[in-house]
């Protein structure tokens, strides 16, 4: 079991680096090369670069997660590519589900209809830390969860 984050704009990075860490579970951070970084990550922590490009990280994300996996990601159409064999988590601190998916996308894809007619969106508020602490309570719970069904 893995850890994935969409990390083009992820700002929970950190906070799943942590978890995973206490947790001894592997992070794969799928990330575009225009966000190259030398930064030192512990030894759990992978990083893959992929080419400048739309959906570039998402395609390749799509083609490294396995069942039972984790996935951090905002964007709706991935979450909704990998929903049928991993989990999958925002970073506002809720889950994806086969529920609620249909929805989000109609959402997203109204939103798109709008911006390309010429009306403006209301982008996302900043991230609170009343946020983060909700972002890491379920990351924690899912990923307890699959380490429960993997110990079975």
């Amino acid at each position: 079991m893995k850890i994935f984050i969409d990390g083009d704009a992820s700002p929970v990075k950190q906070d799943v680096v942590e978890i995973a860490t206490n947790h001894q579970v592997e992070v794969v951070i799928v990330t575009s090369v225009d966000h190259f970084t030398t930064k030192e990550y512990p030894a759990n922590v992978s990083v893959v670069y992929v080419d400048k490009g739309q959906d570039m990280a998402d395609f390749r994300i799509v083609s490294l997660i396995q069942k039972c996996d984790i996935l951090v990601t905002q964007d709706y159409g991935l979450a909704s590519l990998v929903l049928a064999k991993a989990r999958v988590i925002h970073h506002s601190a809720w889950e994806y589900t086969t529920d609620n998916i249909d929805l989000l996308l109609a959402q997203r894809y109204h939103g798109g209809q709008l911006r390309k007619a010429g009306h403006r969106t209301k982008g996302p508020k900043p991230y609170t830390d009343e946020q983060r602490y909700s972002f890491r309570r379920i990351l924690t719970k899912v990923l307890n969860e699959q380490l429960a069904i993997k110990a079975d």
